[in-house]
């Protein structure tokens, strides 16, 4: 084997184990919370030592910080797939049923108010999150500006910035109630979809 093929190799097992730590962290943070997990639940979670993990990451809280990047990378290609879709209202509401499910995806809503929480005691994790709204609220824009266009629309002033605000609002909102109305009628959230997003998403006179 080459040097080339060697190190190759070695990188792939590297980020293979770290993405083993961080399916097994998120596991548990989702399960116990961020104070209440301990490295060695995660370790536990992972079926390897303490010791190995840390050789990747060098505390809890740099463990948190890789998820908060790797949220992001899922948060940016949901944004991405809402841009060639055109049927927003079932997109919408696969994105509550994917919350619903709680699944072990990146973008966890318990999860988020986990981070949320956090963010109001440690500095570090508030300026990772708001280093990622900032680049989702971008994304955003950017998504609503190619569709004013669309429409033959140049929006004035803040109008693009406030309306990809209040859609972050608005999903962030539907984030909470997948924890808190599990059960909400499909006919009901569907209703709400269609009062809403028109009037966020539509620039039409």
């Amino acid at each position: 084997m080459t040097r080339h093929a060697q190190a190759s190799k070695t990188e792939a097992r590297s980020r293979a184990q770290r993405e083993r730590i961080l399916a097994a962290a998120h596991a548990c943070f989702v399960e116990r919370g961020f104070h209440a997990a301990s490295m060695a639940n995660i370790a536990e979670t992972a079926g390897m030592s303490a010791g190995l993990i840390y050789r990747y990451f060098e505390s809890k809280d740099a463990i948190i910080l890789a998820i908060i990047e790797r949220q992001l990378e899922d948060s940016r290609a949901d944004i991405a797939k809402l841009r060639s879709d055109t049927n927003f209202v079932s997109c919408f509401s696969d994105l509550f049923t994917r919350w619903q499910s709680n699944d072990a995806q990146p973008m966890n809503p318990a999860l988020m108010l986990e981070m949320t929480a956090e963010a109001s005691r440690n500095p570090e994790i508030a300026g990772a999150l708001a280093t990622s709204d900032r680049i989702t609220g971008g994304d955003f824009n950017g998504w609503l500006a190619q569709a004013a266009r669309k429409e033959g629309r140049e929006p004035a002033g803040d109008e693009i910035t406030a309306r990809a605000f209040a859609l972050r609002c608005f999903l962030g909102g539907l984030a909470v109630r997948s924890i808190r109305d599990p059960d909400i009628d499909p006919s009901v959230l569907r209703q709400a979809l269609e009062l809403v997003l028109p009037q966020l998403l539509s620039f039409k006179s």
